[in-house]
């Protein structure tokens, strides 16, 4: 009885194997390789933000912002990707560029050196005045005109205005002054926001009297142009003078005052 149940056994163990399906080979695992891509237009948070939508190919990422490059670690075809992704956004005015928004106050003074007058300045422009008389050899600081501008990150902003006549008479035709700021990136300093401007550039029109009409109709004039054009990082809840411009005359001189603000 026992030899008997025990052939059986082996029987049904014969069958089963002979009759069961192999099971399937696993196929091989892609080789991964460590690549390099550098970022060219793109920094601050724009760059983060192009390093955030990269996670989505769930690739071994790191990434530096001060030396715009990103290292993954992933399968060829994957790398191609990424790379792919990077090329389209990494240019001005991309999805990717576009960013914070920016309130800035642009502050025109006009200074000279003659003797200090008894014109009060606002007095969150008395830090800048005082600092402007212990360095320079201008004592009489005036304020000229404050335009407030609206920027975002990863535009251009341009804006033409009139503005007050250079010697405030009157009888004076206007200034032109024609602005182009733009703004490359916003990156978070500390509990401060820092402002990089790629060009930060005002032209200026600004009208001298030559003499007057015949018939006493008014002055004539001839125009001066003059204009400033630089860039930088600027951090934002401070007034930073953005640089000087030569006046009318070699008396007067125009300095251009910015304050900003990162918008959340």
């Amino acid at each position: 009885m026992r030899l008997r149940a025990a052939a059986l056994i082996l029987a049904l163990a014969a069958t089963l194997t002979y009759g069961q399906t192999p099971a399937a080979e696993a196929p091989p695992q892609e080789a991964l390789q460590a690549e390099v891509i550098h970022v060219t237009t793109l920094t601050g948070d724009a760059f983060d933000r192009l390093v955030n939508l990269l996670s989505v190919f769930k690739a071994s990422i790191r990434s530096d912002t001060q030396l715009r490059t990103i290292v993954v670690y992933a399968p060829k075809d994957v790398v191609a990707q990424m790379r792919r992704v990077v090329a389209e956004l990494d240019t001005p005015g991309s999805d990717a560029a576009i960013g914070r928004n920016i309130e800035m106050t642009l502050t025109l003074l006009r200074c000279s050196q003659k003797p200090s007058s008894d014109t009060k300045l606002p007095a969150d422009l008395e830090p800048v005045a005082k600092q402007l008389r212990a360095a320079t050899q201008y004592k009489d600081i005036q304020l000229w005109d404050t335009i407030p501008l609206r920027l975002q990150e990863g535009k251009d902003t341009t804006e033409t205005m009139q503005l007050p006549g250079s010697t405030g008479t009157a009888n004076q035709a206007p200034t032109t002054v024609s602005l182009w700021f733009t703004t490359e990136a916003a990156t978070r300093k500390g509990d401060k926001w820092s402002v990089r401007f790629r060009r930060a550039s005002m032209d200026f029109r600004i009208p001298i009297i030559t003499g007057t009409f015949k018939d006493g109709s008014g002055p004539q004039y001839s125009y001066q142009n003059v204009g400033l054009n630089t860039a930088g990082d600027f951090l934002e809840g401070q007034k930073t003078v953005l640089g000087k411009i030569s006046g009318a005359d070699s008396d007067t001189t125009i300095f251009a005052v910015i304050s900003l603000k990162v918008l959340p």
